[in-house]
């Protein structure tokens, strides 16, 4: 159900276009076991931006990547110890932005049976299985005046933690994708609304 659900689309390894001024990255969304569990990194409080949010695996894009799909792999690599390759990744999300930080993020989702024990680097300060079903039920209105609040800001709960900006985003267009009535055939799904913002 799950992998009809993230069905690929075409175009899926790049954006077709990048608002100005705004710089690339990708995150890769990891969906695993049953039932579904999902990976999401901590960021420690030492770093300049983005300190202490929780997030998706990914970064910015290198002269040497040679798509998106490719920066969101070798990042996940990096950050948590994980190597996927582009078989795994069963397709992507529409793009976000960043409003501070001025990012044009791609979510890929990738969709494994297992995951190994994992190491994280010096950007992430911990990484975290969190149930996919569980976070999802979480989702509310974000409604913190410093969160530059813009239409379409959610926030969703894990333990003591809130996650918002563009990483809710994804969430919410992971959310609304998986209780949308099943279509047959490839499906672009995502709310397709306004900016948002990762971390910011």
């Amino acid at each position: 159900m799950l992998r009809a659900a993230f069905a690929a689309t075409s175009g899926a390894t790049d954006l077709l276009g990048t608002d100005a001024g705004y710089s690339r990255a990708a995150v890769l969304v990891v969906v695993y076991g049953n039932p579904p569990t999902i990976i999401m990194t901590l960021k420690p409080p030492y770093l300049r931006v983005h300190a202490g949010e929780i997030s998706f695996p990914g970064g910015s894009v290198e002269s040497s990547d040679t798509d998106m799909l490719h920066t969101a792999l070798r990042e996940t690599r990096e950050e948590i110890g994980l190597h996927l390759g582009r078989d795994v990744v069963v397709g992507s999300l529409n793009a976000v932005t960043t409003q501070s930080t001025e990012f044009v993020i791609m979510p890929f989702v990738a969709i494994v049976d297992d995951i190994p024990d994992l190491r994280p680097n010096r950007e992430v300060e911990r990484i975290l299985r969190i149930p996919l079903a569980e976070l999802l039920d979480t989702m509310a209105a974000d409604t913190d005046p410093q969160h530059n609040a813009v239409m379409g800001m959610y926030t969703f709960r894990h333990e003591n933690n809130i996650v918002w900006g563009a990483t809710a985003r994804i969430l919410k267009q992971i959310r609304d994708m998986l209780s949308a009535p099943r279509r047959a055939g490839p499906v672009i799904y995502g709310d397709g609304g306004p900016k948002g913002h990762l971390e910011d």
